[in-house]
């Protein structure tokens, strides 16, 4: 918590106290700079991030959802489960930092197919399949040309710049 005196962000806490109705918790704070005191009050964010559906619906976002989805795609992957969390943790905080409390579906999940491709391209390739829901094999044969190309126009870069 940044001191509201000097702008320090250490502080300890040195009291703390639920209020009366219990809805709040009330600490008693001592910047570590300057030693001033100051009093914060904190109370449980009750309003849901939501998640607008492609067909109009909004529904609570789900962190776990989330998670649900990349292991999926990340299974029997070279992925460590820090790499996956990190991935899931920038999406919830896309989510939580939305001025309107809400994202579309497109949105969060063109996030993380983003950062599946960083990631792995199998586990994109998986991922994509499904949230895309490719209707025949000419769709996802497309998909995977364009991953390639990608890929090799990338190495002749490469080459360029270092010449």
């Amino acid at each position: 918590m940044k001191c509201p005196f000097c702008g320090f962000m250490n502080d300890k806490v040195v009291d703390s106290r639920e209020s009366k109705e219990g809805e709040s918790i009330r600490r008693r704070r001592e910047c570590l700079k300057c030693e001033r005191r100051f009093t914060s009050y904190e109370r449980i964010d009750e309003i849901p991030y939501m998640v607008i559906k492609k067909d109009g619906r909004r529904e609570k976002f789900e962190r776990q959802k989330v998670l649900a989805g990349v292991l999926r795609a990340c299974e029997k992957r070279p992925i460590s489960m820090g790499k996956m969390e990190q991935l899931v943790n920038e999406v919830e905080s896309y989510v939580i930092d939305s001025p309107e409390r809400e994202r579309t579906a497109s949105e969060v999940g063109g996030m993380i197919m983003n950062g599946l491709k960083q990631l792995d391209k199998v586990a994109y390739i998986r991922f994509a399949s499904v949230y895309r829901d490719f209707k025949d094999v000419s769709e996802f044969r497309a998909e995977l040309e364009s991953l390639l190309n990608a890929k090799e126009a990338k190495p002749a870069k490469a080459k360029k710049s270092s010449i």
